[in-house]
């Protein structure tokens, strides 16, 4: 006889699901299990899925999504089939070497780890006894600070949890500390004007710059941070205790931001006058001073030792305010001159005439210049300056070095020809002066014309 017709693995598969229900469409199946692989009281699976939908909602997500993002997280951690592999061939080894088939070191390295669990868990769980004497230490402190039991428990649990909160603010205030602060400027402090102070009383080898058309005396920062590490900083915190301490690289770096941070000194850097398209009408005639840096403050405050800085605090006011009270009194000396004696408003007639005379020599030496220079232009070309510095931004007496200096071509480098400086009258403004130590009269030709200037 022919045996019954076997059912199909589908046909049977569909039987055994046909009592169960099935998931609605868009919906994820997701078997809830403990750690241990056993199955969940009906309270631990109500307590799970309300996690699962509160973690989803936080998550701003559906249950579905929620549950599907962590099976593709499951997944993602799951080993490769090669790592498989060679787990595989690993574990054959070791159960090789053990003298024992793999079920069989299988079944001894489970053993072991649920043998260390049992017994960490019953080190961490407390006796009978220990639990008793607790109880009771418990109730005759309760019973010191005249109070019942759960009061004084829900006292320690507040105590806990304050002394954990101020630990949590001690770590993040010493991780501030440790790590560079950001550099927000606002209104100074006491602190950033002592290191102010002390800064400028160094010798930080500072130099003269342009800012927004004023002097300005600019500073290196490696120079600051030298300063700042030197013994001489040490003694000023003995005698000004706002000078902020120096324990490492961090603090210093702190130390030295409490500059930019209250605006008494501000990162720069070398300006191009001519930079961008929209600079004003007539910019691009505004003379340099030769020598002195324009610069321009920079939007990112870093601390850099190959970064300048640019002072903005001016220091104590003791000064200016001397100097002020010594121009008040001259302004009052001034004024009460018919109440001088004699001899003073006599002495007084003297300077004067000798100033105004000092002053009509200046203005006909200026005069005598220009017509000397006029006269050589044409009789000895380039032309001859007399005090070639006389009117350029130097100081007193590098206004009268050196005593006289030819004219150089500047806009035309090209080799002297007599014929063009008698060609357009506007050429004299085209000329710069040069110094006589610098002219060759051998070969009438400038000493520094290595950019193919030639001959004048």
């Amino acid at each position: 006889m022919d045996s019954p017709p076997q059912p199909e693995p589908q046909q049977a598969q569909q039987e055994q699901q046909q009592g169960q229900p099935q998931p609605q469409p868009g919906q994820v199946q997701f078997q809830l299990r403990l750690p241990n692989g056993q199955q969940p009281t009906p309270e631990q699976l109500q307590a799970m899925q309300q996690q699962i939908a509160h973690d989803a909602q936080q998550a701003g997500m559906s249950i579905p999504d929620f549950i599907a993002k962590i099976r593709a997280q499951q997944q993602a951690q799951q080993p490769s089939p090669e790592q498989m592999q060679a787990m595989q061939k690993q574990l054959a080894h070791d159960a090789e070497k053990a003298g024992m088939s793999v079920p069989e070191f299988v079944a001894k390295i489970r053993a072991q780890q649920q043998a260390q669990q049992q017994a960490q868990q019953q080190a961490q769980q407390p006796s009978p006894e220990q639990i008793q004497a607790m109880q009771k230490q418990l109730a005759q402190d309760a019973e010191k600070a005249g109070m019942t039991v759960p009061e004084f428990v829900e006292k320690l649990k507040a105590d806990a949890m304050a002394q954990q909160q101020q630990q949590r603010e001690a770590a993040m205030q010493q991780q501030q500390q440790q790590q560079p602060q950001p550099i927000q400027p606002g209104p100074p402090n006491p602190a950033a004007i002592a290191l102010a102070n002390f800064l400028m009383s160094q010798d930080l080898k500072t130099r003269t710059c342009i800012l927004n058309g004023q002097r300005k005396e600019m500073f290196k920062v490696k120079r600051a941070l030298r300063a700042i590490q030197s013994p001489a900083y040490e003694q000023a915190r003995k005698k000004n205790p706002l000078l902020p301490e120096i324990i490492d690289r961090a603090s210093l770096e702190n130390c030295f931001k409490l500059l930019p941070l209250s605006l008494l000194a501000l990162r720069v850097s070398k300006a191009d006058p001519h930079e961008g398209h929209d600079h004003a009408p007539g910019a691009h005639t505004i003379k340099r001073v030769k020598g002195l840096w324009t610069v321009k403050i920079e939007q990112q405050q870093e601390c850099k030792e190959e970064l300048h800085f640019v002072w903005l605090y001016e220091g104590t006011q003791i000064k200016q305010k001397l100097y002020a009270a010594g121009a008040l009194a001259i302004v009052f000396a001034v004024v009460m001159f018919p109440l001088w004696p004699v001899k003073m408003r006599l002495g007084v007639w003297y300077l004067s005439m000798g100033m105004l005379g000092l002053l009509g020599l200046f203005f006909a030496m200026a005069i005598f210049r220009l017509i000397l220079f006029g006269i050589t232009m044409f009789a000895v070309p380039p032309g001859l300056w007399l005090y070639p510095n006389l009117f350029e931004d130097v100081g007193f007496f590098d206004s009268f070095r050196p005593v006289w200096g030819w004219q150089e071509w500047l806009r035309q480098c090209g080799r002297y020809d007599g014929s063009n400086d008698r060609s357009t009258s506007s050429s004299i403004g085209n000329y710069n002066r040069i110094s006589s130590t610098d002219f060759d009269w051998r070969n009438y030709t400038t000493k520094s014309s290595t950019k193919s200037r030639g001959g004048l």
